[in-house]
């Protein structure tokens, strides 16, 4: 059997409207014809319109192999896991999200060599503008610290850099339930163009994640109706509602209803809070204030963990409020399995 091609996720996800943008398609391609095109909100990739299968009958077929939304919707809520705790990191990381768990797994593994480089998203601090980034030593990685799974950006393109271009072979990779959807599909595929990709990816760790705004409509809704400039922003997290925590000290509670222009459409597509799929999923729901939700999956995330445990550079905590993240999760399930 053909296997099916940019123009069956075509017609399958970006005409439905259900592409989440992970930019997974985009980094696996090996034709470079694909891409999320500058200067707009990215809804779906665009095409060159050259594919090595449709147009030279060569066997492809990776872009739709790995796409998150060729697959059945995830259910669960919290999903299978190994450990659960809440964690914060041992050291000063100037802005974090949360806990700074994450950065202190990832910072332990750099400096210990278990990994060659993260793949992650980052934002100018002035205009709150996100991009992915590719880092590759633990001081660097404090001071772009703090999640920014608010905003929309196509993570997993910045893959091909890191897994093609420079050679990386131990790579980690924070990102959204649905880029880690895709990289699971990378791991566990047949598809042999898939396999340098699988070779490299050494540790995945997901942010729990409601949904995502794009970034030029939410910071002009912002600027518009709540006299807010990305400047003034210090820091932005989404809990059912989005919380908007000033560099003055102010705070700001905005109902996601109020919102929904800015959310990308794809996001209405997402029924995974806790990024089932990861090796370890971090977020801030379900732990105390300061503290990040830890759900280690597998033992490879296991072992990361406990990396970051030896080192002292991560403090583990017991009490996780997993009532709140199944509410939270069944909302997001409800909301979004149609």
């Amino acid at each position: 059997m053909a296997k099916k091609t940019y123009l069956d996720l075509k017609s399958e996800v970006w005409d439905a409207g259900t592409c989440s943008g992970c930019g997974a398609c985009v980094a696996v391609c090996p034709a470079d014809a694909l891409s999320f095109s500058e200067g707009t909100s990215g809804i779906s990739p665009v095409s060159t319109g050259y594919c090595k299968q449709e147009t030279d009958s060569v066997p492809c077929g990776a872009c739709y192999a790995v796409c998150p939304r060729t697959s059945p919707k995830p259910a669960d809520t919290i999903g299978q896991y190994l450990d659960l705790s809440s964690a914060s990191a041992a050291f000063d990381i100037p802005h974090k999200q949360s806990g700074g768990a994450v950065t202190a797994i990832l910072a332990s593994a750099l400096d210990e060599g278990l990994i060659d480089c993260v793949v992650s998203v980052t934002m100018d601090r002035f205009t709150l503008k996100p991009s992915s980034v590719i880092i590759t030593d633990s001081e660097t990685l404090v001071m772009q610290a703090g999640s920014r799974y608010s905003w929309w950006v196509p993570l997993l393109a910045a893959l091909k850099e890191a897994v093609i271009v420079r050679k990386y072979k131990k790579i980690a990779v924070t990102g959204l339930p649905c880029a880690v959807q895709a990289l699971a599909r990378i791991r566990t595929g047949d598809n042999d163009l898939l396999v340098p990709y699988a070779g490299a990816i050494r540790l995945i760790i997901g942010l729990f994640c409601t949904e995502s705004f794009d970034y030029s409509l939410l910071t002009e809704k912002l600027r518009r109706d709540y006299a807010t400039e990305p400047h003034e922003i210090r820091k932005m997290d989404v809990k059912g509602k989005l919380v908007i925590t000033r560099h003055d000290g102010s705070t700001t509670n905005l109902p996601l209803r109020e919102l929904e222009s800015c959310i990308r459409p794809g996001c209405h597509h997402c029924t995974d809070l806790t990024a089932l799929f990861a090796d370890i999923s971090a977020g801030s729901v379900g732990s105390p204030k300061g503290s990040t939700t830890l759900i280690v999956r597998t033992p490879t995330g296991r072992a990361f963990v406990d990396a970051a445990v030896r080192s002292g550079k991560l403090v583990l905590s017991p009490g996780v409020d997993t009532v709140a993240i199944e509410k939270l999760a069944t909302e997001k399930i409800e909301k979004n399995r149609s």
